[in-house]
């Protein structure tokens, strides 16, 4: 069934709302809180291209809400955020047809970084303090795949890379089953948790609210909420 103008254009107000609400959460390092919302942002796509298209002769390089998690997701080992992707490319198979991208190909190469990214999780849990520049040695794949992870990690808080003799020890910052502090994202109530489980939304016990939670550092979480 073909969409009105006014219905077009309510989904492109609705997925800008939520990819700029998106884009801000990455700026504030709340990556989780990113890839959510452009996930929430994916019911709007096909509405939102019809009216682009239609009334702003705008054609699609790309869309920004799979662009973001498909950066996002593998970094947060996350496959089932490439696996939504996919369930909305299944039911608006118009999507990749007006899309410039292989987005088929683009989310299988992305599930295949969930599962190289892993690999070195699992790694520098095994062998702290390896070294950067050994990484394509010792796990295969391209070495800069490797720097690129471990890079962005660092600026996800997740990694410590230590300058040495022209590359870099590794160390986790914190263990995935290590309890951290973190703030509830609607109330700012502070708890302790497993840090893998604070990966996905969870029931704060404060609010109820099933929220993303900040996590917090030692310093900043001995401070009001």
């Amino acid at each position: 069934m073909a969409m009105k103008k006014a219905d077009m254009e309510q989904c492109s107000v609705e997925y800008n709302g939520r990819m700029q609400a998106a884009q801000n959460a990455v700026s504030n390092g709340l990556f989780k809180s990113a890839v959510n919302l452009a996930l929430e942002a994916c019911p709007y796509i096909d509405g939102m291209m019809q009216y682009a298209r239609k009334y702003e002769a705008q054609e699609f390089d790309s869309v920004s809400a799979f662009d973001l998690v498909l950066a996002y997701a593998p970094l947060l080992l996350d496959s089932k955020s490439l696996t939504k992707i996919a369930e909305v490319l299944d039911e608006y198979r118009r999507i990749e047809r007006n899309t410039g991208d292989d987005l088929g190909e683009m989310l299988r190469a992305a599930h295949d970084c969930v599962w190289m990214n892993h690999r070195l999780w699992n790694h520098l849990e095994a062998h702290p303090d390896c070294r950067q520049d050994e990484l394509g040695q010792t796990l295969g794949g391209e070495q800069n795949h490797w720097r690129y992870v471990v890079e962005s990690w660092e600026h996800m808080g997740l990694v410590q890379r230590t300058p040495e003799n022209n590359s870099h020890r590794l160390s986790l910052r914190t263990r995935l089953g290590q309890p951290v502090p973190a703030k509830c994202s609607d109330c700012g109530s502070q708890i302790v948790a497993p840090k893998a489980m604070l990966l996905e939304p969870v029931r704060c016990p404060q609010c109820g609210a099933n929220s993303c939670f900040v996590l917090l550092t030692s310093e900043s979480s001995t401070g009001n909420p």
